[in-house]
């Protein structure tokens, strides 16, 4: 069964992002196994597209590490491996505490109902044990803060953070009272964009993903 690529929502996208951007979600998701091999043309097939933006996409790949194109082999996939996970928590640990400081800064009173709005439905979902729809909101509530700097390169960098990390926060929430602490300390940044306070936004943010990277280590094998 071929997806009809040109019809879904990517507004603006090129045929090989939109490509990259399926790739992607379904190694990170794990549809397709480390060492797995990605033959371009049955990639082709199964998206209904040419194997020229499969082609590109692939190269794209290759170019953020997910994917390897291995001599007498062709192209198989890397995934995330546990050393990437570390490096990416270490680097936001550093670099969410600028985010926050800038977003309580720049913040429009609509995002700041974004953000509550979307504390509350992780609030609800938690309440539900929800852990699926929780992620999603999760990454949304950091989004909505990355969105609020103001700052395109931040934004980026931290969104596809966001992104290579979704398979392990999935596995990180279903450890036992981790989805409960996670909510209190989103409880905590939240307060902080609505109480104006630069420094404890930052703290509470930093703290957040620090108490994750210690979570992550404990309980989820890369």
């Amino acid at each position: 069964m071929t997806r009809d690529l040109l019809n879904e929502d990517n507004t603006g996208l090129s045929l090989t992002s939109k490509i990259f951007n399926i790739l992607r979600e379904d190694i990170l998701n794990g549809k397709y196994a480390e060492g797995e091999k990605l033959g371009e043309a049955k990639l082709a097939e199964e998206l209904g597209v040419s194997r020229t933006p499969v082609r590109e996409a692939l190269k794209q790949l290759e170019l953020d590490g997910i994917v390897e194109n291995k001599p007498n082999r062709g192209v198989v996939v890397l995934g995330i491996s546990k050393q990437d996970i570390e490096d990416i928590y270490t680097i936001r640990t550093a670099i969410e505490g600028i985010a926050a400081r800038w977003a309580v800064e720049r913040i429009t009173e609509s995002e700041v109902e974004e953000l509550k709005e979307a504390y509350e439905l992780m609030e609800f979902y938690t309440f539900k044990n929800d852990i699926e729809k929780f992620a999603e909101l999760n990454t949304k509530f950091h989004e909505i803060i990355y969105k609020a700097t103001k700052s395109r390169h931040l934004e980026q960098v931290l969104k596809d953070f966001q992104y290579y990390m979704k398979k392990t926060r999935r596995k990180s929430l279903h450890v036992e009272g981790r989805i409960k602490d996670s909510l209190k300390e989103h409880k905590l940044v939240l307060d902080a964009f609505l109480n104006k306070d630069e420094e404890a936004a930052q703290k509470a943010l930093t703290n957040h993903v620090e108490n994750s990277k210690k979570n992550v280590e404990k309980n989820v094998k890369a």
